[in-house]
């Protein structure tokens, strides 16, 4: 399967399972989508360590240093899986997985190149030294307590955000 046609299943499964998705040619556009996913209002957390991270442009009365105190995280995710429409959440390289947990709003920042086509795939990828935490998520979050009523953003974020850049 062509990359494009990944991308597009990611983005199409994403957004069936309630997450904003939008696709950016570069940094530039990247921060136009931002602009207008961020809104006016909340703290905004940006691990800064990526070079996508690093072209994050946030207001500066809006900045937090750490992700405990920020409404919204920005970050670049490890990867998609485009037949779920999942994230890759990875501790690879020393990357903290609940970053984008705690906060109400999640933008996930996703490479092109890191859009596997299956489950499989991603872990073919891992060689025999897989990273030591992996979280998948697939939309924002949801629970149901014993009578099926669905409450969104209980253990985790009520608003899920993507962009392919």
């Amino acid at each position: 399967m062509k990359d494009d046609e990944n991308i597009e299943i990611f983005l199409r499964n994403a957004a069936n399972a309630a997450a904003e998705t939008r696709r950016a040619t570069d940094l530039n556009a990247m921060n136009e989508a931002l602009k207008d996913i961020l809104g006016t209002d909340g703290t905004i957390y940006c691990p800064g360590e990526t070079e996508k991270e690093k072209a994050v442009i946030v207001p500066e009365e809006r900045r937090v240093d750490d992700y405990f105190h920020a409404s919204i995280c920005v970050e670049e995710v490890y990867g998609a899986i485009a037949e779920t429409g999942s994230l890759i959440c990875s501790s690879k390289g020393g990357r903290a997985v609940q970053v984008g947990l705690l906060p109400s709003h999640h933008v996930a920042l996703v490479s092109p190149e890191n859009v596997f086509a299956t489950l499989e795939d991603f872990f073919a990828t891992c060689g025999d030294s897989p990273p030591t935490n992996i979280t998948f998520v697939t939309g924002p979050s949801r629970t149901a307590d014993i009578e099926l009523t669905l409450t969104i953003g209980v253990h985790g974020p009520e608003r899920l955000s993507v962009i392919v850049c």
